[in-house]
């Protein structure tokens, strides 16, 4: 269980934009980074060493999402549209028919270059974890290649912030090398529209609350997440209290998942959360109203093993998720999703 804060602490990573970063400043990080997540779990990552600005990733995220309907599913997930191919990547519409507290709508891509060959348990698994990304056509959407670079990006930062929390659990630096390899990381646009005026309110410690995203830990192993300025996202500390976890202008909100959680031995802390819908709204359906976030979850390999601090046996990845995914929205069967158009394949 995490601490009884009352706010996120702010970590200073402007060190890691320098070529090199020096044992003496690398250990000083990798203590602090320790500390928030043995205690808070989350935490506001500013001076990140990112070439692009929340602006720029915001208005990508508001161009995909104001693309009409049928050009969204388009590229729509096997399990909302019967004849599709992708299981794993591509676009989810709101569910609120099935689950009125998890409003949203999303854009899942992963690793533009990893290998995508055929893996073991493509042709018997129903989700195949290392398929393709599905786009839209270029004359509709063009910021494909900047969506690639910047999951480039978050990769690589994540790939140095999980190195400092290998050494401050008395790891070697390399010792999350392995997890990179065929890497199944995902970046993730997500809109939440306004939540309808006769949306059912949610109960919580004698008030109503409305939800788009019900309280949840995260899977895995580590979360970044971009949010704009609309907030909504809280996160439960000791004591039973939700603490609001606003906007900081450019910032980056990480968290540790599930699994990070178990390989360190329980020493970080996988910390519930969730999102309050934002205020009711006459244009609910406009896709340019509402909340927006980007969270690019790091994923290893289908295949990795990971060693479980303090149990025995180890975890494959591509088992863990699997189970997971039983419990995520996006992934149930939704043959009764109707959006009012004629699919064109």
């Amino acid at each position: 269980m995490s601490t009884k804060f009352s706010s996120l602490p702010v970590v200073d990573v402007g060190a890691l934009k320098a070529a090199e970063v020096s044992s003496e400043v690398n250990a000083e990080l990798s203590q602090n980074l320790y500390h928030v997540f043995a205690t808070t779990g989350f935490a506001y990552l500013v001076n990140v060493p990112l070439s692009f600005d929340h602006d720029e990733i915001f208005d990508l995220s508001r161009e995909f999402f104001t693309l009409p309907q049928d050009q969204k599913m388009r590229l729509a997930k096997k399990s909302f549209r019967p004849s599709h191919s992708n299981t794993y990547r591509g676009y989810f519409p709101t569910q609120l028919h099935l689950t009125p507290d998890n409003l949203k709508e999303g854009f899942e891509i992963g690793n533009p270059t990893a290998n995508h060959g055929p893996h073991n348990t493509a042709k018997t698994q129903k989700i195949n974890l290392s398929e393709t990304n599905v786009w839209p056509d270029a004359t509709v959407f063009s910021k494909q290649q900047r969506l690639e670079q910047m999951y480039n990006e978050l990769q690589d930062l994540s790939s140095k912030l999980l190195s400092l929390l290998a050494t401050s659990l008395g790891k070697d630096s390399d010792f999350v090398s392995s997890w990179l390899d065929d890497s199944l990381s995902t970046l993730r646009l997500l809109h939440y529209p306004p939540v309808p005026q006769a949306a059912t309110q949610q109960p919580e410690q004698g008030e109503s609350v409305r939800l788009s995203c019900t309280p949840h830990t995260d899977s895995g192993i580590l979360t970044l997440l971009h949010q704009d300025a609309t907030g909504g996202l809280e996160v439960l500390n000791a004591a039973g209290e939700w603490i609001p976890a606003p906007y900081i202008s450019g910032s980056i909100v990480v968290n540790i998942g599930d699994l990070m959680a178990r390989v360190s031995g329980s020493r970080f802390k996988a910390t519930m959360h969730r999102v309050r819908a934002p205020p009711p709204n006459p244009n609910s359906t406009d896709p340019r109203f509402g909340r927006f976030s980007i969270p690019f979850f790091f994923e290893p390999g289908e295949n990795c093993v990971l060693p479980v601090e303090g149990e025995e046996g180890e975890v494959v990845y591509g088992e863990w998720v699997r189970k997971k995914m039983s419990t995520f929205v996006e992934f149930q069967e939704d043959s009764g999703y109707d959006t009012g158009t004629t699919e064109e394949m």
